[in-house]
C-alpha cells in the first residue's frame, strides 16, 4: 500500500500567500534597481529624448569627483557620531524608564512621541526653534545673557543636524525597553549573590542578554543614517524655494549631493551611478557590522533543542 504524506495545506497555498510580497519585491525593488543601473550607463537628463549610451563613463567620473567623496566622508563621520549616540541614548532612556516611577507610562509616551512625528514636520519645527532671530533656543540664551548662535549655518549646522536626528531616539527606546523587560531576573539576582555590583550586573549580564536588540539598532541605524537627505535639505537656512539645495558645507552629505545631481543638474545617469556605488558601500558597511557581531552579540541557546 502506498504511503501518503499528510499536509494540512496544498503547496499552491504557500505561493498564494507569498505572491503579494514577491510581486511587490519584483515591481518595487528589483525592477527599479535594474532600471537605475541601466540609466547609470547613459547620459539621460530626465526629460530629453536625446540621450545616448555612455557605458561606465559615469562611474569613471564619479571616482574622480572630489565633491562626492568629500560628501561621503562627511556622511561616514556623521554616521559614526549619530549611531553610537542613538544606541546609547536609547539604552539609557530604556534603563531609566524601566524603573518603578510614578506615571511611568506617561513618561514613556512623552519620550516615544517625537519618533512618530513625520520627518518633514520635525525638520520644519526644529528649523523654527533654531532660527537665529526668532527661535526659542536663542531667546533662552538671550534671557540668560548669552549671545545668539547661528545654528543653521556653518559650523553649527552640523551639530544642529545631529540634534535633530537624536530627537527621535524614543523609537529605539521602546525596542530596548522591551528587551530589558525580557531579561530573566534570576540571572541578575544570581550575579548580585555572587558579589557583583550594579554596574557589573548591567555590564556582564544585562547588556549581553539584550545585545541582539542592540545589534539590530546598530545595523538599521547605520543604513538609515547613511541615507539621510530630507533633514539636511529642510534644515538649511534658505530664503526661497529655489535655494533649497544650498545646504551648509558641513551638512552637505552624500545623498544631498545625489539630490543635487538629479534635481538641480538634471544628470539622472550620473546620479544613478552615484546611487549604485552608494548601495555597494552601504552593503559593505552592513556586512562589516555583521561580521563584527560575533565578538559582541550573544544569543540564547536552547539546550533542549540541541539534544
Amino acid at each position: 500500500m502506498t504511503r501518503r504524506t499528510w499536509s494540512r495545506y496544498p503547496r499552491r497555498t504557500f505561493y498564494l500567500f507569498v505572491s503579494p510580497w514577491v510581486a511587490g519585491f519584483l515591481l518595487l525593488t528589483a525592477a527599479p534597481l535594474v532600471y537605475a543601473f541601466a540609466v547609470s550607463l547613459t547620459n539621460f537628463d530626465g526629460s530629453s529624448p536625446r540621450w545616448r549610451w555612455v557605458g561606465f563613463r559615469n562611474y569613471t567620473e564619479l571616482f574622480s569627483d572630489h565633491d562626492a567623496w568629500a560628501a561621503l566622508l562627511r556622511t561616514i563621520g556623521y554616521t559614526a557620531i549619530v549611531v553610537p549616540l542613538s544606541v546609547a541614548g536609547s539604552l539609557g532612556l530604556a534603563v531609566l524608564l524601566n524603573r518603578r516611577l510614578k506615571a511611568v507610562g506617561l513618561w514613556r509616551t512623552i519620550v516615544y512621541l517625537p519618533s512618530v512625528v513625520p520627518v518633514v514636520a520635525t525638520a520644519i519645527t526644529w528649523k523654527l526653534v533654531l532660527n537665529r532671530d526668532a527661535g526659542i533656543l536663542n531667546a533662552i540664551l538671550s534671557f540668560t545673557g548669552l549671545d545668539a548662535v547661528t545654528w543653521l549655518v556653518d559650523p553649527m549646522a552640523f551639530y544642529a543636524l545631529i540634534l535633530l536626528t537624536l530627537w527621535g531616539v524614543g523609537g529605539g527606546m521602546v525596542i530596548t525597553l522591551a528587551a530589558l523587560q525580557d531579561v530573566p531576573t534570576e540571572l541578575e539576582d544570581a550575579a548580585r549573590v555572587d558579589g557583583a555590583g550594579r554596574w557589573k550586573v548591567f555590564r556582564h549580564v544585562t547588556v549581553p542578554m539584550i545585545s541582539p536588540v542592540l545589534y539590530f539598532q546598530v545595523v538599521t541605524g547605520v543604513i538609515a543614517t547613511l541615507q539621510i537627505v530630507v533633514q539636511p535639505l529642510l534644515l538649511a537656512e534658505t530664503n526661497s524655494i529655489s535655494a533649497i539645495g544650498a545646504v551648509p558645507q558641513s551638512t552637505h552629505l552624500y545623498m544631498v549631493q545625489v539630490w543635487q545631481e538629479f534635481f538641480l543638474n538634471n544628470r539622472f545617469g550620473y546620479g544613478s551611478a552615484m546611487l549604485w556605488v552608494f548601495f555597494v558601500i552601504i552593503l559593505a558597511f552592513t556586512l562589516l557590522v555583521q561580521r563584527s557581531s560575533r565578538w559582541w552579540v550573544h544569543y540564547e541557546v536552547n539546550s533542549d533543542a540541541d539534544r
